[in-house]
């Protein structure tokens, strides 16, 4: 099949598309609130949220080009479809896609406007108009974006992203050279268990269950522009992944030590995106304000676009007889009316999903790369992935408050990661499985 090779430019306009689609709304609001509490911890807690915020999205990535976007081929048809929709849906519609629109408005827009947080009462429910007006307004340009995926990469890659660089790197800056307050003792978790906290805050970043998707995306992306070798897609695909987790680990490292400094700035926030908007308006004013709107805004749009646009990609395939067009306005409908649940009520039903879930994500993409060692593949990815989701669901009914005391023999069960050790062991068995006469179903 005749394939054709894209420039340096595109490449690295690919790599500043994946950066954009995965630098979000929890990018920007959880390592400045993690650094904060941390305090003096904070070096650890930066490496366990650097591991599945940076890490495990490119080895993610990467994963999905070495199995040629077939990382879920060796599970049964229903349990790799009900995985995939579990993914699609939570990343999309249900959670991270409208989490951008919240999180656009909170620190984007709600600082420029009057009465932002006057409600109306309709059919006894309580409807910011605000909120509600600005979520609807940017869903309609996600819309519109989505609905031309073969301008993605020219629409973020090379105008959306460059932009966005730019002032991420003056925020940077600005915490390298201007002097923070002292650093506080740690709060928290983060007293004792840095490390294993930092590793859940990652978790809240949704980004190794979009590299999953983005992977998928960025292969049909690199075929629309003519590239059909596997070899290639491969090599295309692991570039812009490098590119991506450099800039994300430049971000979070930035913002972690932003949050560490922040000092009397952070007292009484709730969440990062306050300390970032009193850190942009204590040292820059009404400039850094815009300056702070800007950056957020077209963090959470590029990210939103890459959600929505894969969500819509997966699901035309799943059922062809719904055009892709319409899934993109079904889901962008769908993204702003969740995202006027409220970011707090959003992201404290998602912490549970999200611990359920994740163990079976990560598990998926590293037993990818040792898949090619194991005598009964089929049967060694089943057993593992099985094994995840179980001890996953332990962690996720433990974090929606579920009484799970008799559970705490369990390793690394307090930590919120019981899957971990079993999941590994089940691996290190397979590993020394026979082969088997017969071929697993």
């Amino acid at each position: 099949m005749q394939t054709t090779k894209i420039s340096i430019g595109d490449t690295f306009g690919l790599g500043f598309m994946t950066f954009a689609f995965f630098l979000g709304a929890g990018n920007l609001i959880f390592p400045p609130f993690a650094g904060f509490l941390a305090g003096e911890n904070m070096s650890l807690a930066m490496v366990g949220f650097l591991l599945t915020a940076v890490g495990m999205p490119l080895i993610g990535l990467v994963a999905v080009a070495k199995a040629n976007g077939k990382i879920m081929s060796y599970l049964p048809a229903f349990a790799a479809t009900s995985l995939a929709v579990a993914i699609y849906i939570i990343i999309g519609p249900a959670f991270a896609a409208p989490r951008t629109g919240l999180v656009a408005f909170e620190i984007g827009a709600k600082p420029f406007i009057e009465n932002a947080d006057a409600v109306w009462v309709i059919a006894g429910q309580s409807i910011n108009i605000a909120q509600l007006m600005f979520t609807l307004f940017f869903f309609g340009i996600v819309m519109v974006m989505c609905l031309y995926p073969g301008k993605l990469l020219d629409n973020v890659g090379k105008v959306l992203t460059p932009v966005l660089l730019i002032l991420l790197v003056a925020l940077a800056l600005s915490v390298m050279f201007i002097p923070g307050s002292t650093i506080g003792a740690p709060q928290q978790g983060y007293i004792e268990d840095a490390l294993s906290t930092g590793i859940i805050d990652g978790y809240n970043t949704m980004d190794t269950l979009a590299s999953i998707m983005f992977g998928m995306l960025i292969i049909d992306i690199l075929r629309r522009k003519g590239v059909n070798d596997a070899a290639d897609q491969t090599k295309y695909l692991i570039r812009a992944a490098i590119i991506a987790a450099s800039g994300l680990a430049f971000v979070y490292i930035s913002l972690f030590f932003l949050g560490m400094t922040a000092g009397e700035l952070a007292e009484g926030a709730s969440n990062g995106g306050a300390i970032l908007t009193n850190y942009v308006e204590h040292h820059f004013g009404t400039l850094g304000i815009v300056m702070l709107s800007t950056v957020v805004g077209l963090a959470c749009l590029t990210t939103a676009i890459g959600l929505v646009t894969a969500c819509a990609e997966f699901f035309n395939e799943l059922l062809p007889s719904i055009s892709y067009k319409r899934f993109v306005v079904i889901f962008s409908v769908a993204c702003a009316t969740v995202a006027n649940v409220g970011l707090a009520q959003l992201i404290s039903i998602s912490i549970p999903v999200l611990m359920t879930i994740y163990p079976v994500a990560i598990a998926l993409v590293l037993v990818t790369f040792i898949t090619g060692r194991f005598a009964r593949p089929e049967f060694s990815q089943r057993l593992i992935l099985s094994v995840a989701l179980v001890f996953g669901i332990l962690d996720g009914l433990n974090a929606a408050g579920v009484d799970m005391s008799m559970f705490n023999f369990l390793p690394l069960f307090s930590q919120g990661m019981a899957w971990l050790l079993p999941s590994a062991i089940a691996a290190g068995i397979c590993l020394f499985l026979p082969k088997s006469n017969q071929t697993a179903s």
